[in-house]
């Protein structure tokens, strides 16, 4: 997708300088600036710090984390040493552990002096898998789009929530996927971004991006979805998931919950993009579902552009205010329409996803 007019992916491996390259997306949407990763430990704080976000993309880091651990020492307890510190990064969105469980899969049994140029491989592959995954999302959820335009004859206003675009996986995105087919097969399209407080990652990144594509979208405050589904101006709901249980159970950035509830109270169809490896087959209660509990700065403090251009941060709640910073939530497959992804739509719940995916 574009920035400027230009291609870019959100990570690569850049083999004249031999390091990891990311788009910092802490910078964005004020600057743009790519950074280098070039240690196990860079690529941990990366994903930590959100300098990378989104399930997708944090799996990719992690599997290149991997291989810049084996560039800093080919040696195996220090490879799984990364390993385990690279899976307790970031602990909701499932793409990571099934990402650095997949490189250290492919890496038991190869030789040492072979280790590098399997892991970069892999690492390689998992991206380009990711970005055909994302595209079949798109061409899939585009159906929908169709049905919807072929009725209505009219722009689809489409709601999302948090940033599920190609910013959070390495190209197209996956809440995002749909949209982008449709602006590029003519189909009038209008986007409600939620701005997705604390950290604004709507507001931020999903309107930046898609501002990018010259597609149309307006930001609103997060309370502001409901009273918009009551007034019929959302055609559709579609967010991405960081994890989504062979339930069809969906958790996804914190707010998704209370969309999919005024979705379902005005009858607006709410979909959830994702690629297989955002599946967890495992957990069968949402309730085991590691919820995230991040700073509580990200809520008392906020930055922006000050008159002189600067980027600054100030403090918005009274100092000696209590607050908590949960990063999640579940949204139950009964008020999910339908899950979209790289292997076709489904119904969200256990016979839809193994259905789909021959479990």
């Amino acid at each position: 997708m574009k920035i400027e007019g230009k291609e870019y992916r959100t990570i690569w491996f850049d083999d004249k300088s031999q390091t990891v390259k990311i788009i910092d997306q802490t910078k964005l949407p004020h600057q743009f600036i790519i950074k280098d990763l070039k240690t196990a430990k860079d690529a941990i704080t990366a994903i930590k710090v959100m300098e990378v976000r989104g399930a997708p993309l944090i799996g990719a880091t992690a599997a290149y984390g991997i291989v810049l651990a084996i560039m800093e020492k080919n040696d195996l307890n220090f490879i799984k040493k990364s390993s385990e510190e690279l899976i307790q990064s970031r602990p909701t969105a499932i793409n990571l552990k099934w990402a650095v469980d997949r490189m250290m899969k492919k890496l038991s049994g190869v030789n040492n002096n072979e280790l590098l140029k399997a892991a970069l491989n892999e690492a390689n592959a998992i991206c380009e898998e990711d970005i055909k995954f994302c595209e079949n999302i798109g061409l899939n959820g585009l159906k929908i789009i169709q049905e919807i335009y072929s009725k209505k004859k009219d722009t689809i206003n489409i709601l999302t929530h948090c940033n599920a675009g190609w910013l959070a996986t390495i190209n197209w995105g996956t809440a995002t996927s749909p949209i982008y087919h449709a602006h590029k097969n003519g189909i009038p399209v209008h986007v409600w971004v939620d701005e997705t407080r604390p950290r604004n990652q709507g507001a931020n990144l999903t309107s930046y991006e898609l501002s990018e594509e010259e597609i149309p979208n307006t930001i609103i405050a997060d309370n502001t979805g409901g009273i918009l589904m009551q007034r019929g101006e959302v055609d559709m709901c579609i967010v991405g998931t960081d994890r989504t249980l062979a339930t069809g159970d969906v958790c996804n950035k914190i707010g998704t919950y209370l969309k999919a509830l005024a979705a379902k109270d005005n009858n607006v169809p709410f979909y959830v993009a994702l690629p297989s490896s955002t599946i967890d087959w495992d957990i069968e209660n949402y309730k085991d579902i590691p919820i995230e509990e991040r700073n509580s700065e990200e809520l008392s403090h906020i930055e922006g552009l000050d008159e002189s251009g600067n980027v600054k941060k100030i403090q918005i709640y009274p100092k000696k205010s209590k607050s908590m910073n949960l990063a999640f939530d579940v949204t139950p497959a009964k008020y999910v329409t339908r899950l979209i992804t790289e292997k076709g739509i489904c119904e969200a719940s256990s016979n839809g996803l193994k259905n789909l995916f021959n479990k």
